[in-house]
């Protein structure tokens, strides 16, 4: 049988360009968070077994690929929380603190098993200024999922938008300074002690 045009062992082209892609995101992960090694496009392309000219092909330059692995972590880290919140629901009905608490575990259990995630979105991405303003973005941007989540979980309690999008701000910043100082070992902590101490914060800030 004739194999479609476009396809290569059954894979088309759309999709090795994807794989490819996504081969350049892992690494680029692998290297930016290796403090042996410095974040280059030639590493980036060296990890990923890659020539430049595909590199090119998904990508602008590095700055391009650090702020996609950024934004890959972000999403990942909302996708994952609100799935363990939505979970909780199920598991054990209206307990908005069970769904605070699933989330903030859901989110610390991904640091847990990938600790390359946090350190690069939170604290590498400082020692880069081209991408500190995509960090305050993402920042807000998880401050603003925050807002609207604890409204939906925990109520209104008579506060304003701009209230719940203060307290957002406060907790999403909190948690990150609380994740640096984690990640870099200036905080000893066990994850069950990160978790409570952070879900009683957003609780408070909402209640």
């Amino acid at each position: 049988m004739a194999v479609p045009s476009g396809f290569y062992r059954g894979v088309s082209a759309a999709d090795r360009v994807a794989q490819r892609r996504a081969r350049l995101l892992a690494a680029g992960l692998t290297v930016w968070a290796d403090p042996q090694v410095r974040t280059t496009m030639t590493a980036v392309c060296a990890e990923a077994g890659l020539s430049e000219r595909y590199f090119y092909e998904s990508f602008t330059g590095l700055e391009a690929l650090l702020e996609a692995v950024m934004d890959t972590i972000a999403a990942e880290i909302e996708e994952t929380s609100r799935a363990a919140a939505e979970a909780a629901g199920l598991a054990v009905g209206d307990d908005p603190i069970a769904r605070v608490r699933a989330a903030v575990r859901a989110f610390v259990d991904l640091l847990l098993a990938d600790p390359r995630k946090g350190r690069v979105a939170i604290v590498e991405s400082l020692a880069v200024p081209k991408l500190r303003q995509r960090r305050t973005e993402l920042l807000r941007h998880l401050a603003h999922r925050s807002a609207l989540e604890s409204r939906e979980w925990l109520g209104s309690q008579g506060r304003s938008a701009a209230e719940d999008e203060i307290g957002g701000m406060l907790f999403i910043g909190g948690m990150a300074e609380l994740i640096t100082a984690w990640l870099d070992g200036s905080l000893e902590a066990s994850p069950e002690e990160i978790v409570e101490a952070a879900s009683r914060a957003l609780v408070g800030l909402y209640r």
